[in-house]
């Protein structure tokens, strides 16, 4: 790989973190750069999931003193679930492909991106109330299909905690970005020890992700969160129409 390629890497990285950050679909501006470098699909797909690690630690270095003003415990049992969920479906891919969930994926995202949109009305037919047992229950297999499949995890999850919880957008998209990072992290952890990565190739668009994390918080509080669910939602839609046409 040239040193131009890795410049890519980096610079794609930053789109990656920013998109990632934003919309939750980082792995549509990572995965085709990986491919364009020259890495094999299988190559490419061990090799974006230890990049896009970055994203979370991009975003928890800008945002630390929201998760700080949180509790500790709520959290370090948020992350453990994240850890096992991305462990598990990690495990899953190795041992049985993704040919099934290649074919439930479109529907699922669908149905996220659609919740999403109407995240506002739902949370007030429960009355407004957390439901935060309902929420890790979630949280889990959650974590689980970010370890395995990845596409439109972060859609999905923000979906869930906006109808679930009483967590404003711009919290649960910082909890999101650490927790599918901690996800991606157990996941990389199988894949390292059993998958081909490029290293080099890992460690640029890492970089890349972590600025783009970093930037993605102060992007964030320029749009309204109204426009920004529906931006997400949108995106959400054409993730879930370009997978069913694959």
């Amino acid at each position: 790989m040239t040193i131009t390629d890795l410049l890519l890497l980096v610079v794609a990285g930053v789109g990656t973190g920013l998109i990632g950050y934003l919309t939750g679909l980082a792995s549509l501006v990572s995965f085709p750069s990986l491919l364009a470098v020259g890495l094999s699909p299988v190559a490419a797909n061990v090799t974006n999931t230890l990049g896009l690690i970055g994203i979370g630690l991009g975003a928890t270095t800008r945002s630390a003193r929201l998760l700080r003003g949180r509790g500790r415990r709520d959290l370090l049992v948020q992350v453990t679930i994240a850890l096992l969920g991305g462990l598990a479906g990690a495990v899953l891919l190795l041992l049985g492909g993704n040919a099934v969930f290649a074919r439930v994926v479109p529907w699922l995202v669908a149905l996220a991106s659609v919740a999403l949109l109407l995240s506002p009305r739902l949370r007030a037919l429960r009355g407004g109330t957390d439901s935060r047992t309902a929420a890790l229950i979630a949280l889990f297999p959650l974590c689980v299909y970010g370890g395995y499949f990845g596409a439109g995890a972060g859609v999905m999850y923000l979906a869930t905690m906006l109808v679930l919880t009483s967590e404003g957008l711009h919290v649960s998209m910082i909890l999101r970005s650490v927790l599918l990072g901690v996800s991606n992290l157990a996941a990389s952890v199988v894949f390292v020890s059993f998958g081909p990565v490029d290293w080099p190739a890992a460690i640029a668009l890492g970089v890349g992700c972590v600025a783009g994390g970093n930037l993605g918080p102060v992007v964030q509080r320029l749009i309204p969160p109204a426009v920004l669910r529906v931006i997400v939602a949108l995106c959400g839609v054409g993730l879930a129409v370009w997978l069913a046409a694959r």
